[in-house]
């Protein structure tokens, strides 16, 4: 399934780059039990939810990813 794109302007201090998301391999987390689908593109993860494949993916640099992954086992997201 191709994904759609929006165009808009990026946000001020935004420094990732518009991926192309159409050829992503997507994993479903909680071995598929979860909302969430995140792939690996150009370096960068990309994050979406599984119910609205349509819906924006959120980009993460390694370094957000892995911030964001440990904040999340330490109870700070709310992931369900």
């Amino acid at each position: 399934m191709a994904e759609s794109t929006t165009h808009h302007r990026p946000l001020r201090g935004w420094d990732k780059p518009e991926l192309d998301l159409t050829n992503a391999q997507w994993q479903s987390s909680s071995r598929g039990l979860g909302d969430v689908q995140i792939a690996f593109v150009e370096g960068f993860i990309a994050m979406r939810n599984s119910a609205r494949p349509e819906s924006p993916s959120l980009i993460f640099t390694p370094a957000e990813w892995g911030a964001f992954v440990s904040g999340a086992r330490k109870g700070e997201f709310d992931l369900t």
